[in-house]
């Protein structure tokens, strides 16, 4: 059995099993979710983090290819109870170093009661504690990546679904689910996808009926571009969002983000809409949230922490969702957010 340490910011270090072998560093996180690992992994929003899985047995249904959100694995590491063969093969292949055989719960324990933390990994027939550590040291905090918007959008624009008859949308890449596009498409919509770094003149050029902010990792605020055409085009383009998305505009808005204690990631969070007093069960994975909403009304919140989950301005046409309606994976309580956010140019098209 080849070993495996993971360094701790604090100073612990915990060894385990390797499963694919590699060194690296990233924030320490986890998931709730006990299904929808391959959506999981080839999430965007887990750039540059570790990702433990807290329930015990991961990869007892396969890897199958058309259930990935990307065309890779995201987080720089992978920790589990236990990874079956399949997916210590499928992340061998993809470079990705995966470890189990550890207390997860401690770990999860940990995160709960410190926060997320910066941690180094060494998995493999070399590893070492002093290669954790040295991994460790060359960790950054999540809010340091200032590019990390590069390093999951696409490079250049490009349209799905070209010949639909519903509301053409501009969505902006900062780390797109692959659900997300499909649910449009799915509901005939004309989808370009748009670079993270686009701007107003890409914009403009397109005439959309909606511009959309995707979800992504890291910080809100290293979005700059982002920003910008929130506000250069709030009030005369609809705007939608989804988690980063939900953080950019009301940041753009006036409103105000921070950094959550260890975020929200699973696919059983309970989200209560507070004009109608339903609630329902969302697939969240977030680590900062919105603190201020500034010119937008907070119209859904976290049952368990009353963190804003869903913000609206009618005057404005903006709606967003912190939390991600199209689930994969996950319930599918919300899914006609995408409903709405299509109704948003037929409103516009009647106030016109």
């Amino acid at each position: 059995m080849e070993t495996a340490y993971v360094a701790l910011e604090g100073g612990r270090v915990v060894e385990a099993r390797s499963r694919a072998p590699g060194t690296t560093r990233g924030e320490l996180v986890f998931t709730t979710a006990y299904t929808g690992y391959e959506e999981s992994l080839t999430d965007p929003s887990y750039e540059e983090q570790v990702l433990t899985f807290s329930y015990p047995l991961i990869g007892n249904y396969g890897v199958r290819e058309e259930r990935f959100e990307s065309d890779r694995v995201h987080p720089r590491a992978v920790v589990a109870r236990e990874l079956t063969d399949d997916v210590a093969e499928w992340l061998t292949e993809e470079d990705v170093p995966a470890i189990d055989h550890l207390d997860t719960r401690d770990l999860v324990t940990g995160i709960r009661e410190e926060g997320a933390m910066k941690c180094g990994i060494a998995a493999g027939p070399d590893a070492t504690e002093e290669a954790a550590r040295a991994e460790l040291s060359e960790c950054k905090g999540m809010s340091e990546h200032t590019d990390i918007g590069q390093q999951v959008s696409v490079a250049e624009r490009h349209t799905h679904n070209p010949n639909g008859d519903g509301p053409h949308v501009a969505l902006v890449d900062c780390g797109a689910k692959g659900s997300i596009t499909s649910s449009l498409v799915e509901r005939d919509a004309v989808v370009d996808i748009l670079p993270y770094d686009a701007t107003a003149a890409d914009v403009e050029h397109l005439d959309p009926d909606i511009l959309f902010i995707s979800n992504g990792p890291g910080d809100p605020e290293n979005f700059t571009a982002a920003h910008a055409l929130v506000e250069e085009f709030v009030g005369e383009v609809p705007l939608a969002g989804i988690c980063l998305g939900q953080q950019v505009i009301a940041g753009a808005l006036d409103g105000e983000t921070e950094k959550m204690d260890f975020g929200h990631r699973g696919v059983n969070q309970p989200v209560r809409d507070l004009r109608s007093g339903r609630v329902v069960m969302t697939t969240q994975n977030h680590g900062y949230t919105v603190s201020e909403p500034g010119r937008l009304e907070v119209t859904q919140v976290n049952v368990n922490d009353d963190t804003p989950e869903g913000l609206e301005s009618d005057d404005l046409d903006v709606i967003t969702r912190q939390y991600h309606p199209e689930a994969n994976p996950g319930p599918n309580d919300s899914l006609d957010f995408f409903d709405d956010v299509l109704a948003l140019a037929e409103d516009a098209e009647l106030t016109a």
